[in-house]
């Protein structure tokens, strides 16, 4: 049985997308899986910049990267906490060779019953 993960997206217009992501795992976790597709955006971007993240971690951790030939990590989130990211852009992706533009998340640690939330505040480029 996978982890039970969700996602509802709180706001969406022309800049901006908000959504919230949860995962209570089974022990398996996620490995690279996309929870920003810019092209399912409406309108699509090319990519974004992440200004806000706010989360809880229990147990776990989460690492959030873009997707490219060789993914970037940006952050590893354990604990809870909230980054304001905005005053200086937000965290922007590298466009590394073969970049997408959708951010993703990998689970660290994980065991059953292991949890998260994390609400990412994007901006659209």
């Amino acid at each position: 049985m996978p982890d039970t993960v969700t996602t509802k997206v709180l706001y969406e217009d022309m800049n901006y997308y908000i959504a919230s992501f949860t995962n209570v795992s089974d022990g398996t976790g996620e490995s690279a899986v996309v929870k920003v597709d810019v092209s399912s955006l409406s309108p699509a971007p090319t990519n974004v910049s992440i200004e806000d993240i706010w989360y809880n971690t229990f147990g776990m951790a989460v690492k959030i990267h873009f997707d490219a030939t060789t993914d970037d990590v940006m952050l590893v989130l354990q604990g809870d906490g909230h980054f304001c990211l905005k005053d200086f852009g937000g965290i922007k992706d590298p466009k590394s060779a073969g970049y997408t533009g959708d951010v993703m998340f990998t689970t660290v640690g994980h065991t059953s019953g292991d949890t998260y939330s994390i609400i990412l505040k994007c901006r659209k480029y």
